[in-house]
């Protein structure tokens, strides 16, 4: 026997449902609410459950939910219907366990459609995404930047010379295309990607410094992940509560995004790294653990071309109140001698620099860094060119213009070789030779 339980707080729809699904053999039962409906379901086991999802006190999320949870209703169907068209709300309705979703009014042929996929136990086959030959990436290796600003995207009039949005940067080299960061400004990378390379299969990588929002915000809205023929790999390192893939599903999960991150048309792979050293292509990458909450790290990128260090959010260690001065000073003291070891002799080292020495005492320990400290251990580690990043948001233009003269300052003054300058969006740096900046 076919049975169906039709749950709606509206007596007319399920008078005209169970009207039309008895002229074609189903059993009916009938729910006005949704404690009702999960207790009928309880009691009879329908082959399908048609349920409205707006409805009072429980509303159909929360039934797809209590039924999914039952282990005696696992072969029931759900179907559910709605007024809204949105497809969010669809989304929405299958991540909490529904079959099938139908906007109403619902016609006849598409009620019958849905429910008689149920008179058998065959699930449909899962479609299977396209496998395409990735598009090679060709042209003078070079890195732009695409968001620079830290914590928060800080648009406005203030900001826009070096520009508002978070940590994103773009590496080509060695026929990869490698981004740094998926903050804001990975939506602006997306779409100058979409129009470049239009229909053509797209492989890239992601690499993340850590999951930080100004770090990962710019992901839902990144062009590429929308495209059936892109293949998108995602890098970074296990947090301390939660696993990468976690962290990334979260953001975009129903009713923060309306789209779920395993729903995305790409081909999109998140891999939790375990080693300090691995290949991306014919690229060489070395990672080291900066100083900043959670699990956080800075990435340096061997191109053949040059190197690049990057390391958006670190801040030198300090002596903590309550510890032993000496043993405190003599690990401070290890610590910049593994650091300047990691960044010795790099071409390019974009690093933390949001804060100006009197802000930095009002910021100790927040996993910041003082610019003063910046551009010492890039003398020190005889960096070639330095680039102040993750702006302060209430830095404006003018402040961040001050700060890089003051940097400049501090070279003079030590007689250095040191190149400073402060990280814009829209920057363009060539990585054949000396590094030099396209503008």
């Amino acid at each position: 026997m076919k049975t169906v339980l039709i749950i709606d707080d509206d007596a007319d729809c399920r008078r005209v449902l169970g009207a039309i699904l008895n002229q074609y053999g189903w059993q009916v039962f009938h729910a006005g609410n949704g404690d009702e409906g999960i207790e009928l379901a309880r009691q009879h086991r329908p082959r399908v459950v048609l349920c409205d999802l707006l409805m009072p006190r429980v509303n159909g999320f929360k039934v797809c939910q209590e039924l999914r949870a039952d282990a005696t209703l696992r072969q029931t169907g759900i179907v559910v219907t709605s007024g809204r068209n949105f497809e969010a709300d669809r989304r929405a309705a299958m991540e909490a366990g529904a079959d099938d979703f139908l906007p109403k009014p619902v016609e006849t042929n598409q009620l019958v459609s849905a429910l008689a996929r149920f008179e058998t136990n065959d699930p449909p086959p899962a479609p299977e995404k396209p496998q395409e030959i990735p598009t090679r990436i060709s042209g003078t290796p070079r890195l732009k930047f695409w968001g620079v600003r830290g914590s928060t995207p800080a648009p406005g009039p203030g900001t826009v010379e070096y520009g508002g949005n978070t940590s994103c940067i773009e590496i080509r080299a060695k026929g990869e295309l490698i981004v740094l960061d998926a903050g804001t400004g990975l939506r602006l990378l997306g779409r100058q990607l979409a129009g470049e390379f239009k229909d053509q299969p797209l492989s890239l990588t992601i690499l993340l410094t850590h999951t930080h929002w100004d770090h990962i915000q710019g992901l839902p809205f990144f062009q590429p992940i929308y495209q059936p023929q892109n293949r998108i790999r995602i890098l970074g390192y296990e947090g301390a509560r939660h696993g990468l893939s976690s962290v990334l599903s979260s953001q975009m999960e129903n009713p923060f995004f309306p789209v779920a991150l395993r729903e995305l048309p790409a081909n999109v792979q998140i891999e939790e790294l375990k080693e300090l050293k691995f290949s991306i292509g014919r690229v060489r990458v070395e990672t080291c653990f900066a100083n900043h909450p959670g699990i956080c790290v800075g990435y340096r990128l061997f191109t053949g071309e040059s190197s690049i260090a990057y390391f958006p959010d670190n801040e030198p260690h300090f002596i903590a109140n309550g510890v032993d001065p000496k043993a405190a000073a003599e690990y401070v003291q290890g610590q910049e001698r593994r650091m300047i070891s990691f960044l010795r002799g790099v071409d390019i080292l974009i690093m933390d620099a949001q804060y100006d020495r009197d802000e930095y005492q009002k910021h100790i320990g927040w996993g910041h860094a003082c610019l003063d400290d910046v551009v010492a251990l890039a003398i020190k580690a005889e960096v070639k060119k330095l680039f102040l990043f993750h702006h302060d948001p209430d830095h404006d233009d003018a402040k961040i213009t001050a700060m890089t003269a003051y940097s400049r300052k501090l070279v003079k003054e030590q007689n250095g070789k040191l190149q400073v300058e402060a990280a814009r969006e829209g920057l363009v740096i060539d990585l054949v030779g000396a590094a030099q900046v396209v503008r």
